[in-house]
């Protein structure tokens, strides 16, 4: 089948040309100062909207075929195309772009529909159509897919919200680190995983962790799992030496270059994945992976190949795929205003990478975050994160005064999770919030006043 390869596009006396589908999908991005960065942006509203004209007459299925980062130079990329499932993809087979973003937005297309799809688009199809869409759009269809995953409860249930306790400290102090923890369940925060980033990626360092949140959720029978964030191998070597590893962390991105520049590659990811099945530690479901990625990732480390950065991140879902992960989470603005200045950019983006990854079929997250040096404030993420919360997100972090002191940026608090599910009448994991109303933690979903508090006897934790 032959394609369409060049574009124009008139609008009044100017005539816009695009020279590629690559030109074309980066031309067609909402702007965003990464993209102005790496010299790929529109040069105007009037050129990208040409662009978007010209996308939306897009095949889906040229995709297939005209590849943006090359096939015999890229792993992802042969990923992507080898794994296609052509079955799945049929029904939509024959829609431009336009038409698959109407087709999306239909009352027929439900959960079940979105969920047969899921192994037939590619990242380059979903990336292409949410470039047509409003952020009402986003939020609408992201809102119709339903991806559930499991470890010791279960994530992404219809109702549901859950939120990761993120107790990093600057020097993993473990006193430190263990009175945010239980701060953090204090407020019923941890359903979807208590993880911490590392001060010191280090095979000691992360054992020692590891046994501290395996001693907690033991004592205690909390029906959560664990992760120290460290590197693959870290992990796989901690595994070796029997460490009680629940989930195995990765940061992840959509070319090749840019995850050899995080030290991994694909059989790196599988090797993880065998191995943390083997140690058999869940007891609802095996989703042993989490990933974390980023718009920028793959522009900050020079990895690119002239791709724009929402494009590129969604071909990091593509690399989560297949690994099946308990949880996937955009960091949305932790790379710096570089790639994402100011709050409507962060914002624009996490709705884009939640729908390109629920679309894809995983179980997005987000990281509804801020460094202090881009044009953002808290009421940017409050927004973010009520509009993820009608989206349907999976999760959301939940850190100490929304101020990580480890790492230097802003994101959620404990508190900020017990508004969004106010306000949209959301609930924790089951098996999580059965074990709060068990232990008095909540009641009826609703924190209880702390002088009738029937809190859990903490203190030998702390000591």
């Amino acid at each position: 089948m032959s394609f369409q390869k060049t574009w124009s596009f008139s609008v009044g006396k100017n005539r816009h040309h695009f020279g590629s589908l690559r030109e074309l999908m980066a031309k067609a991005s909402p702007w965003k100062s990464g993209d102005a960065l790496a010299g790929l942006a529109a040069s105007s509203a009037e050129e990208r909207a040409a662009a978007q004209s010209c996308l939306a007459d897009v095949p889906l299925a040229q995709f297939l075929e005209d590849l943006l980062v090359p096939y015999e130079q890229d792993a992802v990329t042969r990923l992507i195309i080898d794994t296609h499932d052509a079955a799945a993809f049929a029904p939509v087979g024959g829609l431009s772009v336009g038409q698959f973003r109407d087709w999306l937005l239909r009352y027929e297309t439900d959960t079940e529909v979105l969920t047969a799809l899921a192994p037939g688009l590619t990242p380059e199809m979903v990336a292409a159509t949410s470039k047509l869409m409003s952020n009402q759009d986003l939020i609408l269809v992201a809102s119709k897919c339903r991806i559930v995953t499991a470890f010791r409860d279960t994530i992404g249930l219809p109702g549901r919200l859950s939120v990761r306790l993120q107790p990093n400290h600057p020097a993993d102090d473990a006193r430190g680190i263990a009175a945010s923890i239980v701060d953090g369940l204090l407020y019923g925060c941890g359903d979807a995983v208590i993880g911490i980033n590392p001060a010191t990626d280090s095979v000691p360092s992360m054992e020692t962790l590891l046994r501290m949140l395996d001693d907690l959720i033991r004592r205690y029978e909390i029906p959560t799992q664990s992760c120290v964030l460290a590197h693959v191998t870290t992990a796989l070597e901690v595994m070796r030496r029997g460490a009680p590893v629940d989930l195995v962390f990765q940061s992840i991105a959509g070319t090749e270059a840019a995850n050899k520049a995080f030290g991994i590659n694909l059989s790196l990811l599988a090797e993880a994945r065998d191995a943390a099945l083997s140690l058999k530690r869940w007891n609802v479901g095996d989703n042993v992976m989490y990933f974390e990625t980023g718009q920028g990732s793959a522009l900050s480390a020079d990895a690119h190949h002239g791709v724009d950065l929402q494009t590129c991140e969604a071909r990091a879902y593509a690399v989560a795929r297949p690994f099946k992960p308990l949880l996937v989470n955009t960091v949305v603005g932790f790379i710096g205003p570089e790639y994402l200045s100011d709050g409507k950019q962060i914002i624009r983006a996490g709705l884009e990478d939640h729908l390109c990854g629920k679309l894809l079929g995983l179980p997005m997250g987000c990281d509804i975050c801020y460094t202090n040096h881009a044009d953002a404030d808290q009421d940017d993420m409050d927004n973010l994160l009520t509009l993820l919360g009608v989206a349907g997100c999976n999760y959301i972090m939940g850190i100490p005064g929304a101020d990580d002191i480890a790492l230097g940026y802003q994101s959620n608090s404990f508190h900020d999770s017990h508004y969004l599910r106010q306000v949209l009448n959301l609930r924790p994991a089951p098996e999580f919030e059965a074990w709060l109303e068990k232990t008095g933690l909540t009641r009826a979903n609703k924190l209880p006043p702390p002088e009738t508090s029937a809190a859990l006897p903490f203190n030998a934790f702390l000591a």
